[in-house]
């Protein structure tokens, strides 16, 4: 019996040890991804981030005398285009009056635009506007056009037709490519090889940026064109290179456009893309970001994208973490202490009742039995407490763990009963606190000690 009554109490321990490690570790997260990206966006004041052109605007004055003098005013360094004879057909016979402004204007000279009244749309680099609406594109072929030849046909019919509500024509891809040609694409190859960059003349990339390899960790061939003309076929970079490099990752911009060729790139590149320019489209239209800073923040949205999981790509490290891992062995190893922990107290309880009892020596023996029935009342009991009963369970199992070593050491017999009295009001507590009257004391042992 002596042997038996530590193990019984170290069972104990472990057990309340394995349940609090248990439910502490079952907190509610929304954090879904399979890892932390270390892609970062901060929000950066107007004009720090090179979005500013030298580009300027007459005063409001001097821009509404334009407008009354011309229905399209085109003012220096505007950049937007469009089909005139779609627009002609979608403005009808109305009187509709059209300001282009240029991109990189700060707020102010943005306010000057917005102030000209007698204005039936506003443009201010790619940003279409009028009345109470903007047009802004909502699929690839739209955000395309418009940041790769500043085509903003779509969205001037859109908004034309809104202002007159009449219904809207269908949307038109109007950009046309062409395959590049061989000393094209000569070039573009003899300079990925080289470093894997290609910078056509007129882009304002001047490397890639430092953090590109979190995005594409096997490395990926950048090729960077400026904004093509208006009206004329686009080379398609992409799809030639791929060809000739299928296994290659590769990036190519025209002007604020950027598309993805490569492993993966039926599913990701449209969802990077789609992602990307639904984000920052407005501020790219409006605004005459370099290549630069474009494509640093397109490869953190691939970044986040990857460390998302939603692709078949290797996963970034992740740290073994051993409570993770033991979790799901937590209950049983739990179920196995307490079983213990009640065979013993059973053991002790029928000892203590019989030949463990010495003649002489009744109160001992009471004592005793009253602790074992205490204790297995705890542990039944701590499988249904909550943040409410969890402290009057945790004093009534210390008092528990007082009296039993009273009991060892011989101290008088009007001490244990004290501590067998405080840990039975305790217990008394956490019943009434999980409101299950069979837990009281009283009542639970009833039929153990009777």
């Amino acid at each position: 019996m002596r042997r038996a009554e530590p193990l019984r109490w170290v069972l104990l321990a472990v057990a309340v040890v394995v349940l609090a490690v248990f439910v502490l570790a079952q907190r509610q997260s929304i954090d879904v991804s399979y890892g932390q990206s270390p892609a970062t966006s901060t929000r950066v004041e107007e004009g720090s981030a090179g979005e500013l052109s030298d580009a300027t605007v007459p005063s409001t004055e001097e821009m509404t005398a334009l407008v009354a003098a011309d229905p399209v005013v085109r003012l220096p360094g505007a950049i937007a285009r469009w089909d005139e004879e779609r627009v002609r057909e979608a403005i009808g016979g109305e009187d509709t009056r059209i300001l282009v402004a240029p991109p990189g204007l700060d707020e102010e000279e943005r306010d000057r635009v917005r102030e000209v009244r007698s204005a039936t749309v506003r443009v201010i680099g790619t940003q279409v506007s009028g009345g109470m609406f903007q047009a802004t594109p909502d699929t690839l072929p739209g955000w395309r056009a418009r940041f790769a030849t500043g085509d903003i046909t779509d969205q001037l019919v859109t908004l034309i037709t809104a202002l007159r509500k009449v219904p809207r024509p269908a949307s038109q891809d109007t950009l046309r490519w062409r395959d590049p040609s061989g000393p094209e694409l000569d070039t573009v190859v003899a300079d990925l090889r080289a470093d894997g960059l290609h910078l056509a003349d007129g882009s304002t990339l001047r490397r890639v940026p430092e953090d590109a390899g979190t995005a594409f960790p096997d490395g990926a061939w950048y090729v960077a064109l400026p904004a093509q003309p208006y009206g004329e076929p686009l080379p398609a970079y992409g799809p030639a290179l791929h060809r000739l490099f299928p296994d290659r990752p590769l990036v190519v911009m025209y002007g604020s456009w950027i598309e993805y060729h490569g492993p993966g790139a039926a599913d990701f590149a449209e969802l990077a893309g789609t992602s990307f320019y639904a984000h920052f489209g407005d501020r790219l239209s409006r605004y005459d970001y370099p290549q630069q800073n474009v494509l640093g923040v397109y490869l953190g949205r691939v970044t986040d994208i990857r460390y998302a999981g939603l692709f078949d790509r290797p996963l970034p490290y992740r740290p073994w973490d051993p409570l993770r891992v033991a979790l799901p062995a937590l209950p049983w190893i739990f179920a196995a202490c307490v079983a213990g922990f009640l065979v013993l107290s059973i053991r002790s309880l029928r000892r203590s009742g019989g030949a463990g009892i010495r003649p002489g020596d009744p109160q001992r023996g009471s004592a005793r039995a009253r602790l074992a029935g205490l204790t297995a009342l705890a542990v039944e009991v701590s499988l249904l407490t909550d943040a409410r009963s969890n402290p009057a369970l945790t004093r009534g199992i210390g008092k528990l763990e007082a009296a039993r070593k009273a009991l060892d050491d011989g101290l008088p017999d009007r001490h244990v009963r004290s501590l067998l009295a405080d840990a039975t009001a305790e217990l008394d507590d956490t019943a009434r606190l999980t409101e299950i009257p069979g837990y009281r004391p009283d009542i639970y042992l009833q039929g153990r000690l009777s």
